[in-house]
């Protein structure tokens, strides 16, 4: 899916960049120039410029995605302006025009720059015939840790957290990626050591965590990575279930990423379960709703979406991916199904469809 979006910013860059150049050429910047082919020349000169400017500053997903808006948002402008002539007797000058579809798209995205860096709290309260009492989750998902923040970053965010009082932290994937260095990992375990919730931290794979590229990209092995954070009392659940408080189980699935053959279907994971006790299911990719309310799991969380990240990528994904659901609350059957929008990103710097958030999930008994 990843790989279609990639396909198609690559594609939307370029045209964006072709588009810019013939804004340029048609401004009037270069009128004093005859030639219309060093006219040409000068415009895809000045792209060029501002491509490798922004390049310098930050890196090319970025930039493509910064052109991408700037080309949208003047080409809105256009169409506006097209409106006003027709229907308007009133001259607005092109220029004027262009002027403030590039405001408002730098203000948009400095929004989602901010929507990206922050982290927000969602709050969920689900309800269950079984006998918890209560219980409160935190749940994050989609660090990337040494992507949009660095080790003392996520610490940064952890204590926030903590703030909430939960009684349990569970991570749904997506805490490392091929970029993340060996010491913003192992400050991030760290990290994790220190949090503090009565039933502790509990971990299951994403598809980054064990990365995509051999070990000297980042300096360790994703298996490296596990044995820190359970050095540091993370709760590793590959495929794997633990009973806590002899009240609620927590299960951690292998990432669908990882071999398919090799993951366990979610009746198999439970079969020798108590079904009378409360199930929570870490599954980092949302994509096997059907058989985890088949087998009558209570509640599924997922993150691996990040919630569309721009929009509106959240309409699109359903129709390019296997996700069942791209972000919030969904209920099948008796399963509660929650996929969080992540704590951060692993490319991109903004947030136009989503914001940077955590769950905070109070589960009681009826």
């Amino acid at each position: 899916m990843w790989l279609i979006i990639f396909a198609v910013s690559i594609l939307a860059g370029i045209a964006a960049a072709i588009y810019m150049a013939n804004k340029i050429t048609g401004t009037g910047l270069f009128a004093g120039i005859s030639s219309k082919a060093l006219t040409r020349t000068l415009s895809i000169t000045s792209v060029i410029v501002i491509i490798v400017v922004l390049c310098f500053v930050s890196d090319i997903t970025n930039t493509i995605v910064i052109f991408i808006h700037f080309a949208v948002f003047l080409l809105i402008g256009d169409l506006i302006g097209a409106v006003i002539r027709k229907t308007s007797a009133s001259a607005i000058s092109p220029r004027f025009i262009d002027l403030m579809a590039l405001t408002t798209c730098i203000v948009y995205l400095i929004i989602g720059w901010i929507l990206m860096h922050g982290m927000w709290e969602t709050d969920y309260h689900l309800s269950t015939a079984k006998k918890i009492v209560s219980l409160r989750i935190a749940h994050i998902a989609d660090s990337h840790v040494g992507c949009g923040f660095s080790g003392k970053g996520f610490a940064d965010r952890l204590e926030k957290i903590q703030l909430t009082e939960p009684d349990i932290l569970v991570i749904t994937g997506d805490f490392v990626d091929d970029d993340t260095k060996r010491d913003d990992m192992i400050e991030a375990c760290a990290a994790l050591g220190s949090f503090k919730a009565k039933y502790g931290v509990f971990f299951c794979l994403g598809n980054h965590d064990m990365g995509y590229y051999s070990s000297g990209r980042r300096g360790y092995t994703g298996d490296e990575m596990l044995d820190e954070l359970r050095k540091n009392g993370v709760r590793v659940l590959l495929d794997e279930s633990e009973l806590v408080d002899d009240r609620f189980y927590v299960i951690g699935r292998r990432d669908a990423d990882y071999g398919r053959s090799d993951r366990k279907d979610t009746s198999e994971l439970i079969r020798d379960l108590d079904k009378e006790k409360y199930m929570i299911v870490l599954d980092h990719q949302p994509t096997d709703y059907d058989s985890e309310a088949l087998a009558g799991v209570d509640l599924v969380l997922s993150g691996h979406t990040h919630g569309g990240q721009l929009f509106p990528l959240e309409y699109i994904q359903p129709l390019v991916s296997n996700n069942n659901n791209v972000r919030g609350h969904e209920k099948r059957g008796n399963t509660d199904f929650i996929v969080t929008d992540g704590i951060s990103d692993w490319a991109v710097e903004f947030r136009t469809g989503c914001k940077s958030e955590f769950n905070l999930i109070d589960v009681s008994s009826l």
